[in-house]
């Protein structure tokens, strides 16, 4: 990686962290209901709607169950905006009905926070199905992550406490207080950076240059004609006119990479100028992006009581982190070996000789791309800069083992750091087998019950992502929609199926997803890798409540210092890492050796 590379991660890591701090602090007064009276009585007026009483917690079977019909009820609210587009308002391109398909895919992947697009958004959503479907879904499914750490950490702070929270509560505040503003200051500066927000019809506009094309020649019946190979004739056209795509915007970009999101209201998402216009927007998506999980992690240590264990969690997500966006701009900045020194022609290979551009925004460059790359993929958020399929086979694999990591390096909002949490006490429960004692973190004692729930929450979504990477495969409807043979195919598949579990969203585009086939099997994943990892983490957070904290003895071992940062790094890796390395040597590893072969 070169000097600028390491410049712009330094440059993002400082601002990051000066950022998350304050917030941090905000996160923990909104999370223990230490709030001005004014905020009390504007979210009293909601609980009085509702029927929620302040002072009612819930068991964590009460929380996972209002959790799981909330987000079941959001599921069918956006597949019903979706399905009834054509007749409702804000649609001024007159945008008709989704296919029921493409509609249940969708509405799993914005409630499970995942916002996987197999559609162009400019090109099939109405005004209305972006913001009263998709936009509010990225708030409130980013407020049930976050709600969920919350009840987690409760769970270590408290005190045989029987309750973990009150759901709705939670859910409200963290809306309210933490997201909406937010969003609104992000929104204001991206549209003062050129991010457009309106509600007009798209624009005709005149080209600078005649754009010419060649488009399919129709017969008598105003079918495709095909010659005798079957294959279709086209005749030359040309045009002198674009259509450019309008829409509020920036207010969707906003909550979408602060919620770690990921939907883009373009197809090209934060590749596209009125979406990402600047250097500057790029940077402000980036930060957007880990803000909030960076800023939980000090919040963890805050609430219970020892603000080194935050550190230590935040230092295993960076080293982490970093290692990633080193090894990936690494990759990009080298490029294809094979062109670099094989060119078809001379510009070719001074073009991979200087890197690998193939798929990037020359606004952004290989390095800006490569950071943002393995920033949405350590989050769970999905917006894409540049083609994560025309990356280098190193560099594509580094954004799929962010993913299968668990999406624990930073993660996405509360998902990140309940993940990290979850491998904290197995890595303690690892450590007390080695030495003979009955493992403790933060004075809880982890017994069978915990490290079954725990063992539940880290194999669930390896083997939805496996599972289903084998039924696609496997299947005639799977292997229809790749477009590139061979290991790369493969990696198409695994890199879809380990998006989809992990709640990410971003794609290998080659994937033709768009089916009927792809859209069921990629919202069950969704779905199973969203909840199935939710109420094993809440009955973990009862159990913890309930228990007595234990004083700090000599034999107690250390969760602050570098030796468990260590130890937790570890566990990730062997853990959660080992499960895909064979499915990883059948894809990118292969791909990359094929590319170096002598």
């Amino acid at each position: 990686m070169n000097s600028l590379g390491w410049t712009n991660l330094a440059l993002f890591m400082g601002l990051l962290l000066l950022a998350a701090w304050p917030l941090s602090r905000w996160l923990t007064a909104v999370a223990q209901g230490r709030l001005p009276r004014w905020m009390g009585a504007v979210e009293g007026g909601f609980y009085k709607l509702a029927g929620v009483k302040g002072e009612d917690g819930m068991h964590w079977k009460q929380y996972a169950f209002a959790l799981l019909i909330f987000n079941f009820i959001g599921v069918l609210a956006v597949y019903g905006l979706q399905r009834f587009q054509a007749v409702l308002p804000l649609n001024p391109q007159g945008f008709g009905a989704i296919t029921p398909d493409s509609a249940f895919n969708t509405a799993i992947s914005f409630v499970t926070n995942t916002n996987w697009q197999g559609y162009g958004g400019e090109s099939t959503m109405s005004y209305l199905t972006q913001m009263l479907a998709l936009a509010v879904q990225n708030f409130v499914s980013a407020a049930t992550g976050i709600a969920v750490v919350f009840a987690l950490i409760r769970g270590f702070a408290g005190k045989l406490e029987k309750t973990i929270g009150n759901f709705w509560i939670d859910l409200t505040r963290i809306t309210l207080w933490v997201l909406l503003p937010l969003s609104f200051v992000f929104a204001i500066f991206f549209v003062g950076q050129g991010v457009i927000q309106n509600f007009d019809a798209y624009k005709d506009v005149t080209t600078l240059e005649v754009n010419a094309f060649q488009t399919p020649k129709l017969g008598a019946d105003g079918q495709p004609l095909k010659d005798e190979q079957g294959q279709a004739v086209t005749e030359d056209a040309s045009t002198t006119t674009q259509t450019l795509a309008m829409g509020p915007v920036a207010s969707q970009l906003a909550i979408k990479m602060l919620g770690t999101n990921g939907g883009g209201f373009f197809n090209a998402n934060s590749a596209h100028p009125f979406e990402n216009p600047t250097p500057l927007s790029n940077l402000a998506q980036m930060l957007a992006i880990f803000l909030i999980p960076a800023a939980l992690c000090f919040s963890f240590g805050q609430m219970v009581g020892d603000s080194r264990q935050g550190v230590a969690v935040l230092a295993a997500m960076s080293l982490m982190f970093i290692v990633g966006v080193v090894v990936a701009t690494g990759a990009e900045q080298a490029g294809n070996p094979i062109l670099a020194s094989q060119g078809v022609d001379q510009l070719s290979s001074e073009v991979q000789a200087g890197g690998n551009m193939e798929g990037k925004e020359a606004r952004f460059g290989i390095n800006a791309s490569s950071l943002f790359a393995v920033i949405t993929t350590a989050a769970s958020c999905g917006a894409v800069n540049s083609m994560h399929d025309s990356m280098t086979p190193i560099g594509g694999m580094v954004p799929l083992v962010m993913m299968q990591l668990g999406e624990v390096v930073f993660g996405g909002v509360g998902t990140g750091l309940y993940g990290m949490l979850v491998f904290a006490m197995l890595a303690v429960f690892i450590a007390g087998l080695m030495i003979g004692r009955t493992p403790e973190y933060l004075g809880k004692k982890i017994e069978s019950h915990e490290m079954k729930m725990v063992s539940i929450a880290i194999l669930i979504t390896p083997l939805v992502v496996l599972i289903g990477t084998a039924i696609a495969v496997l299947s005639d409807s799977g292997r229809a929609g790749i477009a590139n043979p061979g290991a790369h195919g493969f990696s198409e598949i695994l890199y879809a199926l380990t998006s989809a579990g992990n709640n990410n969203g971003s794609a290998f585009a080659g994937l033709s997803a768009n089916t009927p086939f792809y859209n069921t099997l990629l919202g069950l994943a969704m779905w199973l890798g969203r909840f199935g990892v939710i109420v094993p983490v809440l009955a973990i957070a009862g159990s913890l409540a309930a228990k007595k904290r234990i004083p700090v003895g000599a034999g107690t071992l250390g969760t602050h210092g570098p030796l468990f940062v260590g130890l937790l790094i570890g566990t990730v890796l062997l853990v959660g890492l080992l499960n895909y390395v064979p499915s990883l040597a059948l894809g990118p590893i292969v791909e990359h050796l094929m590319l170096w072969k002598v």
